[in-house]
């Protein structure tokens, strides 16, 4: 049987949770059935999946029969299977196991050293099925199962069948594709304080890293040479800031290496969220690790610096306090929030704002104290967006009807902060058609910087 397998995306979401329910029936009769009737996969953490790029579905004849995610719960340098199910009237034709090697690569080129799952050790389609494919019984009261052990108890699963399994993956070569995480931003506030000496803005602001963005692929290559392997339309190769980063590098460093660059977008242009500028950082953290040119974190920033203000706090890889116009940074411990993303669709000039008369220019000075306490939150640029941006104003409106509504940067992407992930999801579901909504957790450190992490840890080569 011919099928694909590709990238889910949000229109999924619902079909994903119908084969669940499907593949479920399965195990009717099993001592787990009561558990697995009663828990349902929820919507909101597949659409959540689907947007990190975590999801895959199998199509045969563009129907959706089969998926696979992944989701992180553990140990840093593993990641574990979330949910794997095909249609029962598309079993036992290989699809699950070719989602089973799709995930495990994509894992691979992540960096990640291991695959986990949870399991029935007495089904034939479970624990047996991940045997045949380099899956063995580890000891699941191990400290990195304490979370996902805690969770099987609470939903009932019959502890004496349940088992743990491990896949250890093989070690990235030096001219394989790596998967670096170019995570999105927002500004918790923004002032205008006056002009520098340069003539640019001085600006006061909070960066928010956030474990949602877009994803840099990396692959080194012999002949110095940087490319994308597929045209971007509308940025030509030499303008690509991915592209420019890479060859900055390589001219600062004196490096006879090359690259090849590709992006899956998932921040939106002119949404005040950072993705340019992440995907720049992402580019010139990976290859400062791939072609082992050995520049220190206060050196990359300041080459990121190079290629725009906001490249430096991706760099870094924490959010931070930040001055000048963007680049003196100081790093902030900010509590754990759940934010509400929420894409008007509307695409908003930078340029144009700053040029905008009625733009306040010289606000107060403000303090980092100030900020903690909640004194601080404005945002410059929103009165001038939503004078001349009906849809981001619209987008403002009815999020305000959940809190303190917010505007990005300099917009159009608007977002709310909630305490907890459930309260974030419930405002979520409930965003009106024409709007494109995300939900994203505040991180420290960035998936980045985790990432840099994982392959030095592998020790990868060059």
């Amino acid at each position: 049987m011919n099928f694909d397998i590709s990238p889910a995306v949000a229109d999924h979401a619902d079909r994903l949770c119908q084969i669940e329910r499907a593949a479920v029936q399965l195990f009717r009769g099993h001592p787990a059935w009561p558990s697995y009737s009663a828990m349902m996969l929820p919507r909101e953490i597949v659409h959540e999946l689907i947007a990190r790029g975590r999801a895959w579905v199998a199509t045969v004849d563009e129907e959706v029969v089969g998926f696979v995610c992944l989701d992180t719960d553990g140990t840093p340098d593993a990641i574990g299977i979330a949910e794997i199910d095909v249609l029962p009237a598309f079993g036992g034709r290989g699809i699950g196991a070719a989602l089973l090697e799709y995930a495990c690569a994509w894992a691979r080129e992540a960096g990640f050293r291991r695959v986990d799952l949870g399991t029935l050790s007495d089904v034939p389609w479970n624990a047996p099925f991940y045997a045949k494919h380099g899956f063995t019984v580890v000891d699941k009261h191990a400290p990195g199962f304490a979370r996902a052990l805690a969770r099987d108890r609470e939903n009932g699963f019959p502890d004496h069948l349940r088992v743990f399994m491990s896949r250890e993956l093989a070690p990235l070569g030096p001219t394989d594709w790596t998967r670096w995480p170019a995570p999105a931003k927002l500004n918790l506030f923004l002032r205008i304080v006056g002009r520098l000496d340069n003539g640019y803005h001085a600006l006061q602001t909070v960066f928010r890293l956030l474990d949602w963005g877009d994803e840099v692929r990396l692959r080194v290559r012999a002949d110095g040479l940087v490319t994308r392997p597929v045209a971007v339309p509308g940025v030509p190769e030499d303008s690509d800031l991915t592209v420019r980063a890479a060859r900055l590098l390589a001219a600062e460093t004196g490096c006879p290496l090359g690259a090849e660059i590709a992006i899956a977008k998932r921040i939106p242009m002119g949404g005040g969220l950072g993705g340019g500028s992440s995907d720049a950082a992402s580019v010139l953290v990976g290859l400062n690790a791939l072609w082992g040119t050995g520049l220190d974190e206060d050196a990359l920033a300041t080459l990121g610096l190079r290629l725009g203000a906001d490249v430096p706090v991706f760099v870094r890889g924490r959010s931070a306090w930040a001055e000048g116009v963007g680049e003196r940074l100081t790093t902030l411990r900010l509590p754990r929030r759940w934010y509400v993303v929420v894409d008007p669709g509307e695409h908003v000039p930078t340029a144009a704002l700053f040029a905008a008369p009625e733009l306040t220019r010289h606000a107060p000075q403000a303090t980092i104290s100030a900020f903690v306490s909640g004194e601080v939150a404005e945002n410059a640029f929103e009165p001038v967006v939503r004078a001349r941006h009906p849809r981001v104003a619209a987008a403002l409106d009815w999020l305000g009807g959940f809190g303190s509504a917010r505007l990005s940067g300099s917009g159009g992407c608007v977002f709310l902060e909630t305490r907890t992930h459930e309260a974030a999801l419930a405002v979520a579901s409930r965003c009106p058609a024409g709007f494109t909504v995300h939900v994203a957790a505040g991180i420290d450190p960035s998936p980045l910087q985790l990432m840099r992490q994982r392959i030095d840890a592998a020790g990868h080569r060059s």
